[in-house]
């Protein structure tokens, strides 16, 4: 079937040329197109055609912009939306002084979040977690990474990946599994690490690999949760198996998870909050994503990532919510890329890239979708907006008004007065 995007105000390419991921300078170029129209066949994009050319084809369907901004699928790499109950209590102690690091020694944090979810069924994370999924649609986000880790059991952290697995075999948009076991230590392992690395390595990577309920696998390399030698022996049997990594590092502390990721070749680290000057240089390979998180910086309120530095050194930068209920409760996209501009210094046009091509990249998808180029995905977000500024500027407002996730909407608010 073909389609006809037509009539866009103005069209953002992100395009990288066939490149396929952006590093240092080249964020900021975005490419921006008028008077053209887009043609769609099966859901990947055939043609991009100037006004006069467009006047000529023949469609099947036709969707009107009426003078919108177009924009590539927005892509969120680093979410864990799949949890249940709530940590608003843990929110008012933060805000009485008490750090996220005491709340976690405390046997709050991560693990009062693995309660509500071992308490929960299937059914009940289906029914929690769909809202979320649909709102992140609601914003213009057609591929959506969402981890497991609040389960931290056997049964539980299956359940959870079964239930991801649901999502992504249901609804319209890409849903990227990843296995985050290795998130902290549940209590009943508090004082066996060995037998919990043991569970993880012999029995649930395996498992999940071979019924295919996640293709990547991350882990938290933090004080308090898992070291980097430990890191260093799930990376090495998950890498064995055929999953992807990725890794949260240096986010409190430096204790050798940077190196661990490079060693094992992760696809991105994530957080970097406490990188050092001396560590910057180690990624400014375009092989490797820095993905930042602003809003975990902004909701505990200390260090934000050195996001200027990596990319004047030429790093390949992304940018995600982190969605979840103890460091980062907010779900808006929009939000964390207008503090992109005001905490990490971004132009919008690094911001753009770093949400789009870039957080694709994070994802291993960046050949399939995250610009506007022939061949790819036919995913797009639709903004009610004439500049691409105006997203950064109305913080927190969501002005996408219409999903499509190859070449079909998903998703479209009624803008008529």
């Amino acid at each position: 079937m073909k389609v006809l995007l037509k009539n866009a105000g103005r069209i953002i390419t992100v395009d990288t040329k066939g490149k396929n991921y952006k590093t240092g300078k080249e964020l900021e170029s975005i490419g921006a197109l008028e008077n053209h129209s887009i043609l769609i066949e099966n859901g990947i994009i055939k043609d991009i055609l100037n006004f006069r050319s467009s006047v000529k084809v023949k469609s099947e369907k036709v969707i009107d912009l009426k003078g919108k901004l177009l924009l590539p699928g927005l892509v969120e790499c680093h979410t864990h939306t799949a949890f249940a109950g709530s940590r608003a209590n843990e929110f008012l102690m933060r805000l009485n002084g008490t750090t996220y690091e005491e709340i976690a020694k405390s046997g709050g944090g991560i693990i009062s979040t693995v309660k509500a979810v071992r308490q929960s069924t299937f059914e009940e994370l289906i029914k929690i977690i769909r809202p979320r999924i649909d709102y992140f649609i609601s914003q213009g986000i057609t591929t959506l990474e969402i981890k497991s880790g609040y389960g931290l059991s056997y049964y539980d952290e299956i359940k959870l990946l079964q239930v991801i697995d649901f999502f992504r075999k249901s609804l319209t948009i890409d849903i990227v599994p990843t296995f985050l076991g290795a998130h902290t230590f549940p209590p009943e392992y508090k004082n066996d690490h060995k037998s919990y690395l043991k569970l993880i390595t012999e029995e649930l990577l395996p498992f999940i690999f071979k019924n295919k309920l996640a293709e990547f696998v991350d882990a938290f390399c933090e004080k308090g949760a898992f070291n980097s030698a430990e890191v260093d022996l799930i990376f090495s049997i998950a890498k064995d198996l055929g999953y992807k990594l990725r890794l949260h590092t240096e986010q409190f502390n430096n204790i050798g998870g940077l190196d661990i990721a490079l060693k094992h070749k992760a696809l991105s680290v994530d957080h970097l909050e406490m990188l050092s000057d001396q560590d910057i240089s180690k990624l400014s390979s375009p092989e490797i994503v820095s993905v930042l998180l602003p809003g975990v910086s902004f909701f505990l309120d200390y260090n934000y990532a050195p996001a200027r530095k990596l990319i004047e050194n030429g790093a390949c930068v992304a940018i995600s919510t982190d969605y979840n209920p103890g460091s980062c409760n907010i779900p808006s996209l929009h939000f964390i890329m207008s503090l992109a501009a005001l905490k990490l210094k971004m132009n919008a046009e690094e911001i753009i890239s770093a949400v789009t091509i870039n957080s694709a990249k994070a994802l291993d998808l960046h050949t399939k979708l995250g610009s506007i180029e022939i061949g790819k995905q036919a995913d797009f977000s639709v903004f009610d907006i004439k500049d691409h500024s105006e997203i950064i500027y109305n913080i927190g407002q969501n002005l996408n008004v219409m999903t499509i996730k190859r070449g079909e909407i998903i998703y479209q608010r009624n803008t008529e007065n």
